[in-house]
């Protein structure tokens, strides 16, 4: 039996190229324990990268792309998994290194999976995605470390974007007072559909501090744009509070003082969604089935097939996509 799979290639002069493809399930990589039947995928910043062939992430060709994955247990060789199980995959280099979700069948290891939690549709859980799991760890690190509602303001940047739209929506929803930044000014109205309450103009907070330590201002910050926008944040924080940091849109270079943490006790917290450990990713699964209203999940979600991948790629790595894309790879 054949199936249909987004297939990069890269030629002998090195230009890359997409097609749909029909393929048999002995292309499938033959280490994977567990054969799912996928029924969605979704577009993350690494699915851009990885569709044109920029930042090095795919290591050889021909590659499927798709760093996320849902849908139900075809076959399975461990016991933790039978056919008919719900799945959803983010992480593990699946897309990167390893064949991903962009194809209707995909053969991966069972270690990568997690259980659909109850209350989640494949489709509901695609629109979450990487970016979503990773607000989500986010939003728990930040706990972790004292936020609660009712001390001011919580900053999200990138806000209009797939971690941001989901870190709003969470935030919101857990009574934190969340303030949004966007480049796009007319992304205010989504934001505040998604519970924000106020709009910060990208402008206000990407240049350079001039001193170490700015007016408290920030209760709690989620930060997805680094560089200068990061180290500008940090002297805005509030005594004691925290910076969960998940990406850098603005650059990954960090030009800061440690007067912050040293001064005000700041924290700045990593996150790292692709090698989170099982039991943590049951976890924040979790709390994204009861933490994130549905209805602000459907209202940030825009359909997509494998066929509309190569363009939404490109406009993902300019900044153009607006929340979360979820791909029915059966459509």
């Amino acid at each position: 039996m054949t199936f249909k799979a987004l297939i990069v290639e890269k030629n002998e002069e090195g230009i890359i190229s997409q097609s749909i493809q029909e393929i048999g399930e002995d292309r499938l990589p033959e280490a994977g324990d567990v054969t799912i039947a996928v029924e969605y995928s979704t577009l993350n910043y690494k699915d851009g990268l990885c569709l044109s062939g920029a930042g090095g992430l795919v290591r050889s060709y021909p590659h499927v792309p798709g760093i996320d994955l849902a849908g139900t247990v075809e076959a399975s060789e461990d016991s933790r998994y039978r056919p008919g199980d719900k799945v959803v995959l983010t992480g593990w280099r699946v897309g990167e290194v390893w064949w991903g979700g962009y194809a209707q069948k995909a053969r991966v290891k069972a270690d990568w999976l997690v259980p659909l939690p109850d209350g989640l549709s494949t489709k509901q859980a695609m629109a979450v995605g990487t970016a979503g799991f990773t607000a989500m760890l986010a939003v728990m690190a930040l706990e972790d470390h004292g936020l609660a509602p009712g001390q001011g303001e919580v900053l999200v940047t990138g806000a209009a974007g797939g971690v941001g739209s989901v870190a709003t929506a969470i935030l919101a929803n857990r009574g934190h007072q969340v303030a949004g930044v966007t480049g796009r000014p007319e992304s205010a109205g989504y934001l505040k559909d998604l519970g924000a309450q106020s709009i910060v103009a990208r402008d206000e907070l990407n240049e350079p501090s001039k001193r170490p330590l700015e007016t408290e201002r920030w209760a709690g910050c989620v930060d997805a744009v680094g560089g200068v926008m990061l180290s500008r944040i940090l002297a805005q924080m509030k005594y004691g509070a925290s910076v969960a940091a998940v990406g850098l849109a603005g650059g990954a270079k960090l030009e800061a003082t440690v007067i912050p943490f040293l001064l005000r006790g700041v924290n700045l917290l990593g996150i790292d969604s692709v090698m989170r450990p099982y039991e943590g990713r049951v976890t924040a699964w979790g709390r994204i089935a009861s933490d994130l209203p549905m209805e602000q999940l459907e209202a940030m979600a825009q359909p997509a097939m494998l066929s509309d991948l190569p363009a939404l790629g490109a406009a993902i790595l300019k900044g153009q996509i607006r929340g979360r894309v979820v791909v029915d790879v059966n459509s």
